[in-house]
């Protein structure tokens, strides 16, 4: 009677093993049917792309290029009565530094400018999916299914890792990188109670561009481990290297204070830890399928 606990804990443990690697195993066959080419694939590989000619595909190109065009235009006139909002909503980092410096213009045609400068940037970020539905239409049938699934991946992630950075730039980076500038021009000895609004603005939309891009750094990483060009082991191996030109590039893409440096740099190098990781996943996945 005193072992039967013992033989049922023991059996507890084994089906639970049991059922985490069924799981595993599932999981398993799931990434690599959806980011790998099967034998169903290769069987109707002739069926993937039909040849067509030269014509079609020219049509296709122009309709593809047509229709982004349209979307583009479209979205600057639908973000042009949102102008003067936008404007208020790059100035927020300003004011949320509590400096007493006001943002104003300089010149008689500034405000025809920030509005052309609002519409051209608001239209491309709203026209930017329905143009990449359309290029991704065009040459989506030239491309395998595993292909487009991992193009896709590629894409919502790089969406979201574009917005990670881009709201970590307009939510704290940039008051910081305020209060740095100011500070040096005090220290300088040199007295900033305006700022042409011109200049403000581009320098916050340049901010907000650059932190979303550098986040893009480890999607591509990502994508090159999964397509099998880059190994997990490589990245281990030169991730003294990575770390370095990481804080080199936060260093020439932020203000010259240390803590925006870190901001940028420290979440892209746990981005790229997580990347090794992944990569890592798909390697021992692969392994176990075969």
């Amino acid at each position: 009677m005193a072992n039967e606990p013992i033989k049922k804990d023991g059996y507890d443990v084994a089906s639970k093993v049991v059922k985490k690697a069924a799981r595993r195993s599932r999981f398993s066959r799931f990434i690599n049917d959806t980011f790998s080419e099967t034998d169903a694939d290769r069987a109707n590989e002739a069926s993937f792309d039909p040849p067509q000619p030269f014509i079609a595909h020219f049509i296709a190109l122009r309709d593809c290029v047509v229709k982004s065009g349209l979307a583009w235009v479209l979205c600057m006139f639908l973000v042009a009565p949102f102008a003067p909002n936008i404007i208020e909503w790059l100035k927020a980092p300003l004011m949320n530094a509590e400096l007493n410096v006001k943002v104003v213009g300089l010149e008689v045609g500034v405000g025809f400018s920030l509005f052309m400068t609002t519409m051209l940037w608001g239209g491309t970020i709203l026209a930017l999916p329905a143009i990449l539905y359309f290029v991704f239409s065009f040459i989506f049938p030239g491309l395998r299914r595993h292909e487009r699934n991992l193009i896709c991946m590629v894409l919502g992630v790089g969406i979201v890792l574009f917005f990670l950075g881009a709201s970590l730039c307009y939510g704290f980076t940039l008051t910081l990188a305020m209060k740095a500038f100011m500070s040096l021009n005090e220290w300088m000895g040199v007295s900033v109670d305006f700022l042409q609004v011109n200049d403000y603005i581009g320098f916050v939309l340049k901010m907000i561009l650059a932190f979303g891009l550098a986040f893009q750094f480890p999607l591509v990483l990502l994508a090159l481990g999964w397509l099998g060009l880059i190994s997990s082991k490589s990245l281990r191996k030169h991730r003294g290297g990575v770390i370095i030109f990481v804080f080199v590039i936060a260093m020439f893409l932020t203000p010259p204070d240390p803590l925006s440096q870190i901001v940028m740099a420290v979440p892209m190098c746990l981005l790229y830890e997580l990347t090794i990781w992944l990569i890592r996943l798909k390697e021992v996945m692969a392994a176990t399928e075969e």
